[in-house]
């Protein structure tokens, strides 16, 4: 896998970090995960700007998001035990699936 999809692939975990811990933090209210909010979200914009020297912008941020999208909900569920009904899962089904038609058939996921 090319080193792009590697600094993409970390930007979606410390995305991951950050937004768990901001839930984690209660509202900035505990020292710990409101640090990590920091250390994730600032790990995230440092590997998604390295991710930006080899594909465009566009396909990026709908890659970060949409993973990212998928990835917190999971956690949601697992951690904080937070539902998610069909339509969600519906919506987060097509969102991989374009993901997918990104990776797999776009000519513009790499300049």
């Amino acid at each position: 896998m090319p080193k792009h999809f590697w600094f993409l692939l970390i930007a979606v975990v410390f995305e991951t970090v950050g937004t768990t811990s901001l839930q984690a933090s209660q509202q900035f209210t505990r020292l710990w995960p409101s640090l990590m909010v920091v250390v994730g979200f600032s790990g995230a914009m440092y590997f998604l700007t390295l991710t930006l020297k080899y594909m465009p912008l566009g396909v990026v941020y709908a890659l970060w998001s949409g993973l990212g999208i998928v990835l917190i909900a999971l956690i949601g569920l697992v951690v904080f035990r937070q539902a998610i009904d069909l339509w969600a899962a519906l919506g987060m089904a097509l969102i991989i699936a374009g993901i997918a038609v990104i990776q797999l058939l776009s000519k513009t996921a790499t300049h």
